[in-house]
């Protein structure tokens, strides 16, 4: 399998600060996908070093998230800091596929130590797997922060890319509910409010004109603010360190909508999942487990 000519300087890059999300975002415009099946993405990565939490900002995302105000910085919290890494790697020449159109399909989180609002973070991001399988190529994404060279996070994204291959569809089953349903509203807006506090203001969370640009009949939520709010609604069971919590995205949440959450214990690990009104839907399934991954 190919993966290109890049020397050291052309795979890995230490950026002076978090690149602007709005610059790359206009980068994925002219970005063409130039991927064939076969090929291994090149093994990209960059780091940043001296990142600091905004108050407000931090206040801003609790809020938008449903999050009480805390110190603490909530694990998805993390994620939404380093994406800005993620969306360079994916916007290089180098990175073969075009950015938009990705379908994130799974985020695992580790928390290895308590993370205050007062620390200061340094980042390194990475791709480090590509997959084969029977809906296209799924690819991963890692994110690690460190305190004093101390590994406090981590993050892995699993990606897909939509292509035709070999390998035979496979049948899921379909997810069924367990536990007392907590009945939320998801307004009309969230997509956008949630993009002000990200700086990820792709155009299908936004209105459901730009939505229907990409393909999509209406607006959706981001994945991660799902996440997040399954994380706010818990906050109260969520350990404050050393645990993981991973999520597998199901159908688009479309905006506006009525949802289910669920959450049950089992076996020592606390497992939750986002239904649509009717409970025939699945948009997410997640566990938070106190044990982590290897980094």
């Amino acid at each position: 399998m190919e993966t290109g000519n890049l020397n050291a300087l052309d795979k890995h890059r230490i950026l002076p600060e978090r690149p602007t999300l709005m610059r790359l975002f206009g980068k994925t415009l002219f970005k063409n996908n130039t991927f064939q099946l076969g090929h291994v993405l090149p093994e990209l990565s960059n780091e940043i070093q001296q990142v600091r939490v905004d108050v407000k900002h931090l206040h801003s995302y609790q809020k938008v998230c449903g999050f009480g105000m805390s110190a603490t910085l909530p694990a998805t919290y993390l994620s939404m800091l380093g994406f800005p890494l993620i969306l360079e790697l994916m916007t290089r020449d180098a990175f073969p596929m075009k950015a938009m159109g990705q379908v994130h399909l799974r985020n695992s989180i580790s928390v290895f130590k308590s993370i205050s609002m007062d620390m200061v973070l340094s980042f390194k991001t990475a791709i480090i797997s590509t997959e084969v399988t029977d809906k296209g190529v799924e690819w991963t994404v890692e994110s690690i922060a460190r305190v004093d060279q101390e590994l406090v996070w981590s993050s892995r994204s699993t990606m897909l890319h939509r292509c035709k291959t070999e390998i035979a569809r496979s049948v899921h089953s379909a997810l069924s509910a367990e536990g007392e349903p907590q009945l939320w509203r998801v307004d009309s807006d969230t997509g956008r409010n949630y993009a002000s506090v990200s700086g990820d203001y792709n155009p299908i969370h936004l209105s459901n004109i730009t939505a229907k640009m990409f393909g999509f009949n209406k607006a959706i939520v981001h994945g991660m603010w799902s996440k997040a709010r399954c994380l706010a609604a818990m906050q109260a069971q969520v350990p404050k360190e050393k645990f993981r919590v991973e999520v597998a995205f199901q159908k688009p949440l479309f905006l506006p909508s009525d949802v289910q959450f669920f959450s049950h214990k089992k076996h020592g690990n606390t497992y939750f999942q986002l239904f649509n009104k009717s409970g025939q839907h699945a948009h997410l399934d997640g566990f938070i487990a106190e044990d982590l991954l290897d980094v």
